[in-house]
């Protein structure tokens, strides 16, 4: 099991809500979640055996950004 951290633009209710489908259709993610209270916008996600690239690309696909942090 890993944990992977990013920095993400994701800042709402509502973007959550848009990149749930998303980032639950990862294989190998286990749980995530994101601090929209923090400036950074953390979005926390552990995982089993998957790359960054990987949730990077599914962001990507929703409209949002998201970078190793």
């Amino acid at each position: 099991m890993q944990t992977l951290k990013f920095k993400t633009n994701i800042n709402c209710s509502s973007c959550i809500a848009s990149v749930t489908t998303a980032l639950n259709s990862v294989k190998g993610v286990q749980k995530w979640d994101v601090d929209t209270a923090s400036p950074k916008k953390i979005l926390t996600i552990t995982a089993d055996g998957i790359k960054p690239d990987i949730v990077i690309g599914a962001l990507k696909e929703k409209g949002f950004t998201a970078e190793i942090n």
